[in-house]
């Protein structure tokens, strides 16, 4: 089993989506309304819609949110939005991937570039970083699902590749193709997962030290405040110590 990245991955993500909660439902609701505008409104017709609904309950998104944002969809004026990939290094070389949902890519594509450059890192091409990242489904299980071997073994046979376990819980990693398959597979097995998406996976991690996780970090919160950006990936890690000083 890998090394999950317990604070990069986790505590950060969560701190975020507590400081951000209005903003990060509106995110989520836009990825509803895309999801179900490009296919069917139905969630269990639907494999994107259905993962975004998940990950959209997994933050206690209000369920009156979901459905006007699917109903939105259906509606003949509904905005059409362009996902867009930027690819991009932080201070000290730090590959960072952002993943934008935009009405207006001039704007979008300004502001980002802006972003890295306020903080001390320069946008790259598209493949100039995620070439160190592998795109995989991600589902994250909470300790409760079992130990760490009846967790691999239900991860296994549901068609997944690998698995990290530590005290916060379980993710188990899949092809991307593969996501919703194991994912419904895994559900029969261990029940309902915490969350189920797609994630840009770093094949390694950079440990950092605390000026440059200052820095990382004003550039990251800067991208998940503008609206146009929906994921943040990067691929450093930041020891305890120097989390307990941020």
């Amino acid at each position: 089993m890998a090394g999950h990245s317990k604070w990069a991955n986790i505590q950060h993500r969560k701190g975020r989506q507590d400081k951000l909660r209005s903003k990060l439902f509106s995110k989520l609701a836009k990825e509803i309304t895309v999801a179900a505008k490009m296919g069917d409104p139905d969630p269990e017709k639907n494999p994107r819609l259905r993962l975004a609904v998940k990950a959209a309950k997994a933050v206690s998104c209000p369920k009156e949110v979901i459905d006007r944002a699917i109903k939105k969809s259906q509606v003949g004026d509904a905005e059409d939005y362009s996902e867009i990939r930027y690819e991009g290094y932080g201070v000290n070389g730090i590959a960072i991937i952002v993943e934008t949902m935009t009405d207006n890519l001039n704007r979008t594509a300004s502001n980002v570039r802006s972003y890295f450059t306020k903080c001390g890192g320069n946008l790259g091409t598209t493949g100039s970083v995620s070439f160190m990242f592998d795109r995989v489904g991600e589902i994250s299980y909470p300790p409760s699902a079992g130990d760490a071997d009846t967790v691999m073994m239900a991860a296994l046979e549901a068609g997944a590749d690998d698995v990290e376990t530590d005290d916060d819980g379980h993710w188990i990693y899949c092809a991307d193709t593969a996501l919703n398959e194991v994912s419904l597979a895994l559900e029969a097995a261990l029940g309902e997962s915490t969350e189920a998406k797609l994630i840009w996976k770093p094949q390694n991690r950079t440990e950092v030290d605390l000026e440059t996780a200052h820095k990382l970090m004003k550039l990251i919160d800067m991208l998940e405040e503008d609206d146009d950006v929906q994921n943040v990936t990067h691929n450093f890690d930041i020891p305890e110590d120097v989390a307990a000083q941020l």
